[in-house]
């Protein structure tokens, strides 16, 4: 059960953790598996924990909403102090983290997670309209059911699919709620009476180069047009009209386009409260060294997950290795050891190009790959049925039963140069 601190009196403990989702609790366990005797305290006002990975597949038609949510308390690390409560500020000078509820707690080291903000308010008349007048999102668990529901329903049509100025979490996620619908039409003999758009506010389709080819089969088959340098800024549900700022050749303006079915992903920033609180960089993110995942400027902080200021990609597959290396550089900080473990920016994006088939891009820093399997078992720059049976069947058992709880399978930090 979660607990409470009388209002203006200040709870101490070795460790607090500011967030509850999947860098919060992860971490929480590493750092249990490591030292059961840590006093640890977690910070988070959710009743609700989400495998956020799985909501793509809710909206390709392939998961149930509910199967990818859990009560926070069945999570929670059970010799963890659950403070259910929001972090208003950090005081790093006096080492202590005030709640919203009047409480304060204490610490020796803190662990910064709380995840970042989906700014739906940033684009105009997008919150009047979500989840009706053929307007959705798989970035909210209790829309991406409404995403099915419009791509079994539409027959005929245009259809969007928008992607924001970058960083946001799970980059490819735009595309995948694109593929998995255009695949669907396409068995269902519709696509030639689609036109789908990928309105992207970027000016390539990934990221990393050598997963382009692939995903631009793909683009051609589903007969898909790409509208780089894009960004939405407003839509009006009623008469289902979206328009966007462009920024191409021939200057900066506004186009309006129609749709039958939208799907918006929403603009991502970094919660207000680290700038606020001094930890942030200056676009606002958590400012970390890249590889100890340690504050640059507060050694008795460390963070993780998709707060970070770190230039990885903002996956859950992240944190499965961000979270050993925080786990065994703050062990190491309270003995005043040097910090041994390094992550090296690997993050993975399960790219699912249709149903059956998945592009699994794995790459570090620089856009480094960093594929976990040899080549002849998974080549990541392929779709295979294979990645696709990691995705939908072995990666959310392995989250649940696996990252949640410590074991740290396939995830070892490496070593610091020297180290």
């Amino acid at each position: 059960m979660p607990h409470s601190t009388p209002e203006g009196t200040t709870r101490r403990h070795d460790v607090v953790v500011i967030g509850g989702g999947a860098a919060g609790i992860a971490v929480t366990a590493s750092l249990l598996k490591r030292r059961a005797d840590l006093d640890i305290a977690i910070v988070d006002p959710a009743e609700q924990h989400s495998y956020q990975p799985g909501w793509t597949l809710v909206g390709g038609g392939v998961f149930s909403a509910d199967i990818t949510r859990r009560p926070m308390r069945d999570v929670m690390p059970d010799k963890a102090t659950w403070y259910a409560s929001l972090a208003e500020t950090i005081d790093p000078e006096r080492a202590t983290v005030s709640l919203a509820d009047g409480s304060c707690l204490g610490y020796q080291r803190l662990v910064v997670a709380p995840g970042l903000v989906l700014d739906w308010g940033a684009i105009d008349g997008l919150e009047a309209t979500l989840g009706e007048n053929g307007v959705t999102s798989n970035y909210r668990v209790d829309l991406a059911p409404y995403t099915w529901e419009l791509v079994q329903s539409l027959k005929q049509g245009k259809a969007l699919f928008t992607q924001p100025p970058m960083p946001i979490k799970c980059a490819g996620a735009p595309q995948k709620a694109m593929y998995l619908s255009c695949d669907h039409w396409r068995r269902q003999g519709r696509l030639d009476h689609i036109d789908v758009s990928f309105c992207n506010a970027g000016q390539v389709l990934f990221g990393v180069a050598d997963y382009v080819p692939a995903l631009e089969r793909y683009i051609e088959r589903y007969g898909i047009e790409k509208a780089f340098g894009e960004r939405l800024v407003s839509v009006h549900g009623p008469s289902r009209t979206a328009r966007f700022a462009v920024n191409d050749e021939q200057g900066e303006r506004e186009v309006e386009r129609a749709f039958d079915m939208l799907h918006v992903v929403p603009p991502q920033k970094a919660p207000a409260f680290l700038a606020e609180s001094g930890l942030g960089n200056e676009a606002g993110w958590l400012d970390l060294d890249a590889e100890t995942l340690q504050h640059a400027r507060h050694p008795a902080i460390f963070g993780l997950g998709d707060a970070s200021g770190t230039s990885n990609a903002k996956t859950a597959a992240a944190v499965r290795k961000q979270a050993p290396v925080v786990a065994e550089n703050l062990l190491a900080s309270l003995k005043d050891q040097p910090l041994k473990a390094a992550y090296l920016g690997y993050g993975s994006c399960p790219l699912t190009v249709e149903k059956g088939r998945i592009v699994l891009a794995e790459f570090g820093y620089g856009g480094v790959l960093q594929p976990t399997f040899p080549s002849w078992i998974n080549d990541g720059t392929q779709p295979t049925r294979r990645a696709w049976w990691l995705k939908a069947k072995q990666l959310p058992w392995l989250y649940w039963n696996g990252m949640l709880k410590g074991r740290e399978w396939l995830a070892a930090p490496a070593r610091r140069d020297g180290a």
